[in-house]
């Protein structure tokens, strides 16, 4: 199974969204609070919360805690900050894909701890991003790809 973990996430219609992307993916969904919103509000029911059920969604007070309980699994970090390319991961079972708060991305900190495995999704010089949700559906089908193929 792929993990995706949303660390810090701020929009609860792009956390509704994963959720189910990661529910057709059979992809795990962690989130890292401090969450920028409630679970039990109306954007996220109506971002996808009638598949919440469903999904597989873990909740962790920190990242620090998440890491402590994945043991030796590989974490990649996502971020326009890097020069690899997503595609040129080896990826495999078991594996965090981790992606950082929609205004900020993940914390200077931990990138600069996961330096031989941050990864990013190039794009034109003229987009300054993508939105969240869709950069983590381009990633996690690659993943999947990659591990179906094996």
């Amino acid at each position: 199974m792929l993990n995706v973990v949303l660390v810090e996430p701020e929009i609860p219609q792009n956390t509704g969204n994963i959720a189910r992307t990661c529910l057709a993916a059979g992809a795990r969904l962690h989130l890292v609070e401090p969450l920028g919103f409630d679970l039990d509000g109306a954007a996220l029911r109506r971002a996808g919360m009638d598949y919440w059920d469903k999904c597989d969604v873990h909740r962790w007070p920190s990242l620090d805690a998440l890491r402590a309980e994945a043991g030796p699994a590989r974490f990649y970090c996502l971020t326009s900050k890097a020069k690899r390319p997503y595609w040129e991961a080896r990826f495999a079972h078991g594996d965090y894909l981790l992606f950082g708060r929609e205004t900020r991305g993940l914390p200077e900190s931990l990138l600069e701890k996961e330096k031989e495995r941050l990864l990013t999704i190039p794009m034109e010089h003229a987009a300054r991003s993508l939105n969240l949700a869709t950069s983590v559906g381009i990633v996690l089908y690659e993943a999947r790809r990659q591990i179906h193929q094996l």
